[in-house]
Order: structure tokens, then sequence, then C-alpha cells
């Protein structure tokens, strides 16, 4: 969860912060330094399926332990840049690297030791990303009045590799097998030498051949471009109709702040329904309503609140359907494959919507094109996901993972029919 927070703090939720500075001392657009976010997330989609083979084949903890490192590598690159090539490949370096210790290695390490009560364990983990806006953002704010924009990056290098790396290296293990545990979480008799674990789930080229895995896959692609496009121009869109910088991040990291209640909330929720399909269409609906109340009200202090009050219960579940969707409909035997794949259908719509939502506001001066465009995509994933909810889940095989103890390493044994 710690990990989570940083790691959405110094980059999802932090990209607008980045925006003004630039702006000013380089002159560059708003559609070009939103371009550099969105180049970034296409690299790192692309990188998505080999972050999820490795850790399926190395385990989480070497991956994220080597992503740390890279990652305060590619801040204090970014520290360095002075020309726009070098803002778009410094910041797909970052990219690459941190999807080496962000969701999916983290996703992969929660949805194994936790095979009872998986929705709320995956909503605490989801309570690290919102604790990166609400409390990583508002002290990057404050770092960059002081030190400027160069200074957070070298902060940010400083702090990720100081925190993440240890606690990695001190505390992860792969599977519950290397603490003498059974995946249901009973003890193993002591001397006992730990035995194949059995998972049911398709491999990602199974998967990719079902119907269902490219619904979901487009689902997660127009949600997240809804989602991100908005939390990539929150700031200057305030700023825009007349906030302070000031409570412009504020307001950010309130958002985000409810996070930690709602999709704790959400995660209780979900161990409680059988299809989480059904959810998200209930969160999509209200993320329209969240950005109708934006344009009708024109961002008054009225239109904020209950900008805010759909918000909180829209976004409860962001980081969270795609690993319950995965788990559930293809299973756990190959799940950071999977979700990998997912990843680069699923990031692209993050890839061109700050782009998009950049241009409107360098073409018109305003945001309000860019609040329908997100309200539109909001309500053509909800129609996917119900389209999601009507097909028919695949069957799922047997397959047993032998685990290596002390190692981590995991590696596929046999595959047969369910019940085989």
């Amino acid at each position: 969860m710690v990990s989570v927070a940083l790691v959405a703090g110094t980059s999802f939720w932090s990209f607008g912060l980045y925006i003004d500075p630039l702006e000013r001392e380089f002159g560059w657009s708003r559609w070009a330094i939103s371009g550099g976010f969105s180049i970034a997330l296409l690299v790192g989609a692309l990188a998505s399926p080999l972050i999820g083979r490795g850790v399926d084949r190395y385990g989480p903890r070497r991956v994220v332990i080597l992503g740390a490192v890279l990652t305060a590598g590619s801040f204090l690159l970014l520290a360095t840049t002075s020309e726009l090539w070098q803002w778009f490949t410094y910041q797909s370096l970052a990219a690459v690297f941190r999807n080496m210790m962000f969701f999916i290695p983290f996703q992969t390490l929660v949805s194994r030791w936790f095979d009872r009560k998986r929705g709320l364990a995956v909503g605490i983990l989801g309570t690290g990303f919102s604790m990166g806006g609400f409390v990583v953002v508002p002290i990057l704010r404050a770092v960059i009045d002081a030190v400027q924009w160069e200074g957070s990056f070298v902060v940010s290098a400083v702090v990720t590799v100081a925190v993440i790396a240890p606690l990695a290296l001190l505390l992860i293990r792969d599977h519950p097998s290397q603490m003498g545990l059974e995946v249901d979480g009973d003890a193993r008799p002591e001397g006992k030498a730990p035995g194949p674990v059995v998972l049911t789930g398709l491999t990602d080229r199974q998967a990719l051949r079902t119907p269902l895995f490219w619904v979901i896959a487009f689902a997660l692609m127009v949600f997240f471009f809804g989602m991100f496009g908005w939390t990539a121009h929150a700031v200057p869109y305030y700023e825009s109709v007349g906030y302070s910088k000031w409570w412009a991040a504020q307001l950010l990291a309130i958002a985000a702040g409810s996070g930690i209640i709602t999709r704790l909330v959400f995660g209780y929720v979900a161990d409680r329904i059988s299809r989480i399909e059904v959810a998200a269409m209930v969160l999509c609906g209200c993320l329209v309503l969240s950005m109708v109340a934006l344009l009708v009200t024109g961002g008054s202090v009225l239109g904020v609140i209950f900008f805010l009050g759909f918000w909180f219960v829209g976004s409860s579940g962001g980081p969270m359907i795609e690993p319950l969707l995965t788990g559930r409909t293809f299973g756990m035997a190959y799940f950071a494959s999977i979700l990998g794949a997912l990843a680069i259908v699923s990031q692209s719509g993050q890839i061109v919507s700050p782009i998009i939502a950049g241009a409107i506001f360098d073409a018109t001066g305003e945001y309000d094109w860019a609040l329908v465009m997100f309200a539109c995509s909001m309500g053509l994933s909800l129609l996917l996901y119900w389209l999601a909810w009507k097909l028919p889940h695949p069957e799922l095989p047997v397959v047993s993972v032998v685990t290596s103890g002390a190692r981590g390493e995991d590696a596929p044994e046999a595959e047969q029919p369910a019940g085989g």
C-alpha cells in the first residue's frame, strides 16, 4: 500500500502539477506537455505484457526491487530535462520502470496471498493509490514551490529508492508457501517441503481468444480514458475557472483522499456480489454525472461540491476493477501475464485522453468540450460492462504451479481440464 501510494503520487496524480511550470519555463503547449505523459503511457503499456510474464516467472519481489532502482534513475534524468524530446524520452523510461513496481506486481502479490476476501484485500491495496493523491500531491506542490520542478524529480528519486527497495527486500514474499502457509492460510507442518500450488486459469493466449477478454479490455480502455484524462487536467481545469494554485491542488487531493474510505467499501462490497461488471456499471453512471455537474455549473463552488459527491462513488473502484475482473474471469494461474495483456488495450485510453484534452484547451481556452468527451467515454464504458455482464465466462482449466520456497520462482508444471 505504501509503495503504491508513492508511485501513484509521484507519477499519476502529480502530472497536472508540472503542466504550468513547464509551460512557463519552456513555452511548450499543453498539448505537447500532455503528449509527453501520453507517449510514456503508450511505452509503458507496450511493456506491460513483458513485465507480467517477468512477474509470473521470477516473482513480484525481484521485479519490484529492480523497478525501484530504475525508476529512481529515470526521475534523475527527468530533472535534467531541457528539450521536448528529452521530456518524451525520460517520461517513457519512467513509465516502463514504474510499471515494474506498480499495479501488475502488487495486484499479483495480493491476489496470490488472499484467496478469501480478495476484494477487500485489493481494496486495501487500492487505498494506497488514493493516498498517493491525498498525501503526496500536496507535498509535491510544496516541493515544487520550494525547489522548482527539477528539484521535485530529485526528491521523488531519493524517496522511491529509499522506501520501496528496502520494503520489498525485507517484507515481500512471493507466495504463502514461502512462509510455511498453504494457499488457504493454514500452517504447513514444520519440515514439510512446499508442494505444488493448484490454481485455475487460462493462459494469456487462451484469454486473448475469448470475446469476453476484448469486451472487458475496451470497457477498461474507455473507463480509464475518462478517469485519467480528467485527473491529468484537474489542476489546470480548476485554475482555468478561477481557483488558486493552492486550492486546485487541494481539490485534487480531496478527490483522491476520498478513495481511502470508498475503496475499502468497494472491496467489501465486491466480495459479496457475483459479478463485478454490475458494480462497474454503477461507477460509470456516477462518473458521467460528475462530469455533467461541472459542465452545467461552470465549475462553481456548488458544482464542485456535486462533482466531488459523484466522483467519490464513481472513482471508488477505479484501479480495482481490472484485477478483480481478471481473477474472476480468467483465473489466477497466469494472472500477471493476462493483466499485462489487458494493459496494452486498457491503458491506450490513458494515452490519448490527456493529449486530446490539452488540444481542446489550446483551441478553445476552456475545458467544456473535454468534459463532454469524458462523460461520453464513461457512458460507453457502462454499455460495454453491460455487454460483459451478459457474456458467459470461460471454463477454467486446473494448473499446478511449483513454488521454489526461498527463491520465489514460480513455473507451471502441468495443465489439465477443470475437474480432471
